[in-house]
């Protein structure tokens, strides 16, 4: 009896080895493929931050929209040295990269102060409104504080009337508010020290206190700390709290009165 053995051979094994490393090449390809169509999704849609500063604010709105990013107009700044209604600033700066529509923050200078400050103490919220809006001003923070007399009645101001060198078209108030029923108990005087005179009276005026004499100062003549790169240039602004009596965490009741120190 014969036995016939039938050798294959290495053809059919081949063929199969060749279909699986055809099935990995293609699996490889559809990975990186999908890898560079991702990364061309996500970077095809960063662009470059352009230089907005010097250019009017209708300029650098086309300037933007042109690249695909978005304008917002962020603060309104006296500057003597760009002309109004040019870009002082922008955040992020030039050259930076974002993605689209990403939106770009500028500062708008106003030129040098020509609007002198009006004198508000006697007016009525509502009136003094109305005098800034007329004169191109806005109106800054609007503090209330216990008082004798009417009510609703500007008492002080920040800045204060006719003055010059002002960073910004705004005027913060105080505004008088009925005196409530007096209470014996005893606070904790908080500190004021970096307030405008305006939050300055608000905090006292939250505790139950009076300010009753705020006094100018010379400003210290140390440089302030630069600037972080990009972040809009904004003048320190006159009237800051640099001293006050009683200092901060002495006993105090309501009703006491304080006195500020402010640069000028």
């Amino acid at each position: 009896m014969k036995v016939r053995i039938r050798f294959v051979g290495w053809a059919p094994v081949r063929r199969f080895f060749n279909i699986v490393l055809g099935a990995m090449a293609m699996i490889a390809v559809a990975m990186v493929s999908t890898f560079l169509a991702m990364r061309l999704a996500i970077h095809g849609r960063e662009v470059k931050v352009p230089r907005l500063t010097g250019m009017s604010v209708s300029e650098a709105s086309r300037r933007t929209s042109a690249v695909g990013l978005r304008l917002q107009l962020e603060n309104r700044f006296y500057s003597p040295n760009v002309p109004a209604g040019q870009v002082l600033a922008q955040y992020p700066v030039a050259g930076a990269t974002v993605r689209s529509q990403w939106p770009v923050r500028i500062t708008e200078s106003l030129g040098s102060q020509k609007v002198a400050i009006p004198d508000l103490r006697g007016e009525g919220e509502r009136a003094v409104s109305i005098n800034l809006r007329r004169l191109g001003l806005e109106l800054g923070t609007v503090g209330h504080v216990p008082s004798p007399g009417p009510s609703g009645i500007v008492l002080a101001q920040t800045p204060g009337a006719g003055a010059e060198g002002v960073d910004r078209p705004r005027v913060s108030i105080l505004i008088s508010a009925p005196i409530e029923e007096e209470s014996s108990a005893g606070y904790v005087m908080p500190s004021l020290i970096g307030l405008t005179l305006s939050g300055a009276y608000v905090r006292a005026g939250a505790a139950g206190l009076r300010i009753v004499s705020a006094e100018d100062v010379t400003p210290s003549s140390t440089e302030p700390a630069p600037a972080a790169p990009g972040t809009p240039f904004a003048p320190p602004a006159p009237g800051i709290v640099v001293a006050q009596t009683p200092s901060a965490g002495h006993r105090v009741a309501r009703g006491d009165t304080v006195q500020l120190s402010l640069t000028h």
